[in-house]
């Protein structure tokens, strides 16, 4: 486990870049934290940090933004607006579990039994201008991932 202090908005993508810099192709990433936590702002630094050039849009509405990227297909999830887990089937949740898949999903609370388990779980806090984030492992592709990454900058 990794206690971070992010200092920004652009400290909040960077944080999200080395994320995606380290991770697999195949990796779920919950994203735990209240509204304006800089959820979505991590998630436009993994994405953008993976080749996508254009804006990375909060899918609140959508629930689900797809993204194709060189080496992987990318799903953000919103699950804030979901009513119950079993809505997940409606998104076509199965068919985004391919092999060469991450999912980054914020509220996973709300799709919990339905979602897969994550590999690594992201919780960002209030800490005045600042966040405190709390990076956990969940499983061994999480563990290589925490390795691989490089987050001594936010220690």
């Amino acid at each position: 486990m990794l206690n971070l202090k992010v200092a920004g908005e652009q400290a909040q993508e960077a944080l999200g870049a080395a994320l995606a810099a380290a991770s697999p192709p195949s990796c779920v990433i919950y994203l735990i934290g209240d509204l304006g936590a800089g959820k979505t702002t991590l998630v436009r630094g993994f994405i953008h940090a993976l080749g996508h050039k254009e804006a990375v849009k909060s899918p609140t509405y959508t629930l689900l933004e797809p993204y194709d990227l060189p080496d992987r297909r990318c799903y953000h999830l919103d699950l804030y607006r979901l009513a119950a887990p079993e809505e997940l089937e409606y998104l076509g949740i199965r068919d985004l579990l391919q092999p060469a898949a991450t999912l980054l999903v914020e509220w996973p609370k709300r799709g919990e039994g339905e979602l897969p388990p994550p590999d690594l779980v992201v919780e960002i806090g209030h800490d005045g201008e600042c966040r405190q984030v709390q990076i956990k492992s969940h499983s061994k592709k999480g563990n290589n991932l925490l390795q691989a990454a490089d987050l001594a900058a936010w220690n």
